[in-house]
């Protein structure tokens, strides 16, 4: 969340507005009878939001979710894995886009160092919540001539690398086109020094296109969406911390379903249909339609929806 957007006077939302964990339940259990299998807790930054061990184990119980991850910058991981675990969490996701700090701390605006990250990515190992995910957004000219160096550090561990092209989310990132390498060039680049292999996909929609390293140690992926558009196969929707659902990343808004929750006679069977008719219309396409007019759409902050 840059600081010249959301500084230490801005105002943040009441704690009202968000929804309670028993209502993000509701909206799940509501996915899960359509089909749902797999729920992801993102942010902003989701290790900040209090007993959120308590909304996992929820999230556990819910009939037909199998899979609860979740993503963090890993500033907490190392003191709270032992709980998540404990929670039930089955994997984590870990933002890192180099082992530089400096450039680290210039891609992300935070004031902790990489360290700490590794500290917690160890922690996250040690608890058995693997394989952990690395994403690393790749952006031209600060974070690109470091990708060998992740792809060496993390090819021995219980860890994926995931190379990310830097996406135009949001409005605040001063995207340009010429900013982003594309996967293509960044598979060349590792491959010229740590041969890789494909591997096939784990499931029908996997965002990310998996390889291995031919001597049979580790894994990357690579996500693609600038240049190898993947809207049509995308089957992922985002629930925001104050209700809103979005039907994808580049959205310039929201379907409020707290609304819907918080009538009196509120049901899940009720959720169920509005998420209904709110997917079977959606015609998102922004990756694959991406031009000079689409870039100056408003779009909802990754801060406020997550990856």
């Amino acid at each position: 969340m840059p600081k010249e957007a959301f500084g230490s006077d801005f105002t943040f939302m009441e704690r009202e507005e968000l929804l309670k964990f028993g209502e993000i339940g509701m909206v799940v259990k509501a996915a899960a009878a359509l089909g749902v299998r797999k729920v992801r807790l993102t942010g902003g930054e989701p290790l900040l939001r209090k007993e959120i061990d308590w909304l996992i184990r929820g999230l556990k119980k819910i009939e037909g979710i199998e899979d609860v991850a979740l993503t963090t910058n890993a500033s907490l991981l190392a003191r709270k894995a032992p709980m998540l675990a404990e929670a039930g969490l089955d994997r984590v996701t870990v933002s890192l886009d180099s082992l530089d700090d400096e450039t680290f701390r210039a891609m992300n605006d935070v004031k902790f160092p990489v360290a700490r990250v590794l500290e917690g990515i160890d922690a996250a190992i040690d608890e058995g919540l693997t394989p952990v995910k690395v994403n690393m957004v790749v952006k031209r000219g600060v974070n690109d001539e470091h990708v060998v160096d992740m792809a060496r550090h993390f090819r021995t561990k219980p860890v994926i690398l995931r190379f990310i092209e830097y996406m135009d989310v949001g409005t605040k990132n001063g995207w340009r086109l010429e900013d982003v390498v594309p996967s293509g060039e960044l598979f060349q680049r590792i491959t010229a020094e740590l041969p890789l292999r494909p591997l096939a996909a784990n499931y029908e929609g996997e965002v990310a296109r998996r390889y291995g390293y031919e001597d049979g140690e580790g894994e990357v992926g690579f996500i693609s969406s600038v240049t190898q558009p993947f809207c049509r196969g995308c089957h992922r929707a985002r629930l925001s911390a104050d209700g809103k659902l979005y039907t994808c990343l580049f959205a310039a808004k929201g379907h409020d379903l707290r609304s819907l929750i918080r009538e009196e006679n509120a049901t899940v069977d009720g959720l169920r249909e509005a998420i209904t008719a709110i997917w079977s219309e959606r015609t998102d396409r922004y990756s694959e339609v991406r031009s000079d007019d689409t870039q100056d759409l408003p779009k909802v902050e990754m801060s406020y929806i997550g990856g």
